[in-house]
Parts: C-alpha cells; sequence; structure tokens
C-alpha cells in the first residue's frame, strides 16, 4: 500500500510542478486614451453635487474599453476637506475578440478627500471605499449573475509648481493604490496600481486640465495574469457654484474610474 502511494506521488509531482510552471506571471502591455470632465458644484456654503464623465479606449482612440458615469452628494467643512457619497455605473467593453456585449457595473461609493501643503506643494489625499456590482458575462451574452467585490482605494498627488509665472502650468505627480475583498477575490486581493505623471493647467478660476502619462498595473483575478496599460490621460475639472459667482474652493483631482 504504502509503496502504491509512492507511485502515486512519483507520476502527480511532475504533473503539479509543470502546472506550477505554467502559471507563471503573465502581463499584458496595452496602450489607451482616457478622458474626462470631473465636476464640483456648490448650492450652499458647505454642500455640493459632483459628476464625472469618463471615456477610456485602447490605443487611440481605436476601440472602446468603458463608458463610465458617477454622481454623488459631497460635504465641505472648510475649504480643505470634503465627504462624498454617491453612485457610479460602468458600461465595460469585451475584451475577447467577436464579442460585442458590455458588462454593466453597479457601484456605490464613499470618500474622504483632504488638501494640505508643503511648502509651496500641494498636496491632495483620498480614501474611498467602493461596494461594485459587476455583471457577468458567458459566450457574449449576460448570465444574469453579478460578481461582487468591496474596494478600497487610497490616492495621493502633488501638484508642484516648477516656474514662477503662477499662470504656468504646473507639475503633477499622483500614485492611487486599489486594493478589493469578496467572495471570488481568492488571488488578487490586490487589484491596481496608477501611476500618474503631468502637468495641471489652469483655463480660468473655474476651469483646469491635467494632462499627462499614467500607467496602470492590474492584476486579473486568475492571480497570473496582468494588465500594464499605458495611458493617455486628459482630465478636465470644473467647480462651479449655483449661490455665487466666486469660485469654489474645491480641488478636485483624479476623479477617475
Amino acid at each position: 500500500m504504502q509503496r502504491c502511494k509512492l507511485i502515486i506521488l512519483a507520476v502527480l509531482l511532475p504533473i503539479i510542478v509543470l502546472g506550477q510552471a505554467q502559471t507563471e506571471k503573465v502581463i499584458n502591455q496595452q496602450t489607451q486614451t482616457w478622458v474626462s470632465i470631473n465636476t464640483v458644484t456648490k448650492f450652499s456654503d458647505h454642500w455640493g453635487i459632483v459628476a464625472d464623465a469618463h471615456i477610456r479606449s485602447n490605443e487611440i482612440f481605436h476601440d472602446n474599453n468603458f463608458y463610465f458615469l458617477r454622481g454623488g452628494i459631497t460635504y465641505i467643512p472648510n475649504p480643505s476637506v470634503s465627504i462624498t457619497a454617491g453612485y457610479a455605473h460602468m458600461w465595460l467593453a469585451p475584451t475577447k475578440e467577436g464579442w460585442s456585449t458590455y458588462s454593466d457595473e453597479n457601484r456605490i461609493y464613499q470618500q474622504a478627500q483632504m488638501n494640505t501643503k508643503l511648502g509651496k506643494v500641494s498636496v491632495l489625499q483620498r480614501l474611498r471605499n467602493e461596494q461594485r456590482w459587476q455583471e457577468k458575462i458567458a459566450n457574449d451574452e449576460s448570465t444574469g449573475e453579478n460578481r461582487f467585490t468591496d474596494r478600497v482605494r487610497y490616492l495621493v498627488s502633488f501638484n508642484i509648481p516648477v516656474f514662477k509665472k503662477k499662470t504656468a502650468p504646473l507639475l503633477v505627480l499622483s500614485d492611487e493604490i486599489l486594493i478589493h475583498f469578496g467572495q471570488e477575490v481568492i488571488y488578487n486581493t490586490f487589484d491596481q496600481n496608477r501611476l500618474f505623471i503631468g502637468i495641471r493647467q489652469s483655463i480660468n478660476p473655474k476651469l483646469s486640465f491635467d494632462f499627462g502619462y499614467m500607467n496602470v498595473y492590474q492584476q486579473k483575478y486568475t492571480g497570473y495574469q496582468y494588465d500594464m496599460n499605458h495611458t493617455l490621460r486628459l482630465f478636465f475639472y470644473l467647480n462651479s457654484s449655483i449661490k455665487s459667482n466666486k469660485p469654489v474652493p474645491v480641488h478636485h483631482t483624479s476623479g477617475d474610474e
């Protein structure tokens, strides 16, 4: 009996080793374009509405990656802090060749954001929690089932003046790490990391944009497959008020998906 077990082990061991070798890290390199408009509209001294719209495409607007809309209510106790909660919806394009069915994602989110100064450098920190229901697609059709995950995101962003002229562009450096949890999150608690470098330019006191390169490194549910997205990003930011014509003292940065 013992000899039989040894023989079985000797047969299975190479199969196990081979299987492990076949699950080495696989990185899929991609180029993408990401454009969005991110707005904050105050309707009282401490309350406002946020609304974002995003389009991300593969390569240079070659084909769709996703469409994304987000809205919410924000409480602004002072010019440095805001607390926001709301709802978002994503239409995620299929990645398999020949498929045409988009996957719907419904999302509820809560976040806290703080703006501080380190000398002349503006620092933004944001902590966001998201509850996501992602539609499962099989054979190019909806299965009627959803995958639920809870995702936590931490962003830190630096606006660095590099020119003496106040109207000149600022250098922007930011990084955001995303982790998620759920019954089906087994091999990839780490979801993704987003590193951005670019410029921030004000068009007027209410409207600005940032433009630059974002590296999105994302781990898939298999645990050994990764996407490395080299992304050209252009985000617009509009801060306004329906109460007065004064500029809104809210810094809305990197309101990304």
